[in-house]
């Protein structure tokens, strides 16, 4: 995406969002094992369970990390979760397919937590949820990092300076909360240009196909 093409959207995104002073947020207490956030579905139920497990073993940290791991290896292999959605597995099958997944876990589970939450996976045919347990584990850990999500979506990829400008607009913004951003690019042609900036529950469209969407729309209420 050339820089000619995004400054536009960059400063519609400063003029959208006027500047506030950063403010900053306590680290939470270490001894605390209650969920930072409320996630919901069966999904975010087994992450919450796990995010109290690994805080009361003071190892969320590293739990993050090995559920990172393998969050990555079940999206670059399909198959697997084919295999994790089988419905008739064995408790030899089970075994197996745990042993092998904590040997994706990047030799961060010193603590056992993820071994004994992936047993407790397959003894309730629950493996299938993986994926989605670790996609809400992550968004456990950025709540209780102080962390806001910043996904950015453009027709064409971003080149670092721009996106470090676009960053650098939004974290001054009162869109920020003060809050740390989490940022997350995305490549969508169909938007045909600018950019959509979502971040938390806000979404600011600024893409060439909202523009002419909004135009059509436009056009046709005036015939």
């Amino acid at each position: 995406m050339s820089s000619r093409v995004a400054r536009p959207a960059l400063a519609a995104v400063r003029r959208a969002a006027p500047r506030t002073a950063v403010r900053t947020y306590a680290a939470p207490a270490a001894d605390n094992s209650k969920p930072p956030i409320a996630i919901y579905g069966l999904d975010g139920t087994y992450a919450n369970a796990l995010y109290t497990a690994a805080a009361k073993q003071s190892a969320l940290d590293p739990t993050a990390k090995a559920l990172s791991s393998l969050g990555q290896i079940l999206k670059s292999d399909p198959k697997l979760q084919g295999i994790l959605s089988a419905p008739m597995l064995s408790a030899n099958d089970k075994s197996q397919i745990v042993a092998e997944l904590q040997k994706h876990t990047g030799g961060q589970d010193k603590s056992n937590t993820v071994k004994n939450f992936l047993a407790a996976l397959a003894e309730n045919n629950r493996l299938a949820l993986l994926e989605g347990v670790c996609e809400k584990f992550d968004q456990l850990m950025g709540a209780a990092r102080g962390e806001i999500e910043l996904l950015i979506t453009t027709a064409q990829e971003l080149d670092n300076k721009m996106l470090k400008r676009l960053e650098s607009a939004v974290s001054k913004s009162e869109y920020s909360q003060g809050k740390k951003l989490k940022v997350t690019t995305k490549v969508n042609p169909e938007i045909l240009g600018g950019l959509v900036v979502e971040i938390g529950e806000r979404t600011i469209d600024y893409s060439v196909a909202s523009k002419i969407s909004r135009m059509n729309k436009m056009l046709t209420e005036a015939v």
